[in-house]
């Protein structure tokens, strides 16, 4: 839980310029990555950055906690009943517990895409609980939280799967070929070798760079469909494939389905590199190894 609302803190503002960009906000849908990043401050302060990111700390420390927990669990299961192990066993699991923690915490993130979509003076939501209660009344229910779900499972699958997958496999091949250089015992346990922080950063975020360009369009397509009733386009996106033909036949394929990509590999490498330092870390300072 630690781990995941370190990671995204660290890129909240990137978050929110991510949103506004993606679903081509009529504020800024002119602007380029860096230019949104300067308007926003303008037109909205500096906090403006940071809308949204109540909801997500909410959604992201139990999101966090799910998939890192869900991920050790589904590993031995794997090992265990299927005996399948080696670097395949981390991509197996890896994509279970993404799809574990998207589906525990899914009803957070709408909420959270909703409020970092407004713009300041066009606030159709007061807050998380008046935005849970709108989408109740007005989307027909617990339906309504679920808007772009089948997307994000389907794109939560390689980018979690891949990420544990590339992030695990360094690991264990830098200890491996490189333990003097790479590694040092752990604070709790000096019996066990741990990466150093550094080579931790930079695994971490080589995870995060391969995972997103293997997953981006169905972020977008994702994206699109949790917006839903918010944009005037809403109904040639509802569903996964309706939606992914209307960006791809409307925008193409880089200012489309990889729109904003340049932005979340710039958020996307912190993220995952402080994800996966904080976790080791707290393992260690919770003595878990």
């Amino acid at each position: 839980g630690v781990a995941g609302c370190c990671a995204k803190t660290t890129i909240a503002p990137l978050d929110r310029v991510k949103i506004l960009l993606q679903a081509h906000n009529h504020h800024y849908r002119h602007l380029g990555v860096f230019s949104t990043l300067r308007a926003v401050p303008r037109k909205e302060g500096y906090l403006g950055l940071y809308k949204g990111n109540g909801a997500m700390m909410i959604r992201i420390f139990p999101y966090g906690a799910i998939q890192f927990m869900a991920f050790d669990q589904y590993k031995k299961v794997i090992k265990k009943q299927l005996g399948i192990s080696g670097h395949v066993h981390r991509l197996m699991a890896g994509s279970m517990a993404g799809i574990t923690a998207v589906i525990c915490t899914y009803p957070l993130d709408m909420v959270r895409v909703r409020l970092a979509f407004q713009v300041k003076g066009e606030h159709k939501y007061m807050g998380i609980i008046h935005a849970f209660k709108m989408i109740y009344t007005k989307e027909g229910g617990f339906r309504g939280f679920y808007r772009g779900l089948m997307p994000t499972i389907v794109g939560m699958a390689p980018y979690a799967g891949f990420s544990f997958f590339t992030f695990g496999t360094l690991k264990s091949i830098g200890l491996a070929q490189a333990p003097n250089l790479l590694g040092r015992p752990s604070l709790d346990n000096p019996d066990v070798l741990v990466l150093k922080t550094h080579v931790n950063l930079l695994c971490g975020g080589i995870a995060g760079a391969i995972a997103q360009t293997i997953s981006y369009p169905l972020d977008v397509t994702r994206r699109r469909m949790q917006l839903g009733a918010v944009l005037p386009d809403s109904e040639k996106c509802l569903t996964m494939v309706q939606t992914l033909k209307y960006v791809y036949q409307q925008y193409g394929i880089r200012r489309g389905l990889y729109r904003g990509l340049s932005l979340n590999y710039i958020r996307c490498i912190p993220s995952q590199a402080v994800a996966f330092t904080t976790y080791e870390f707290m393992k260690q300072f919770l003595h878990l190894n």
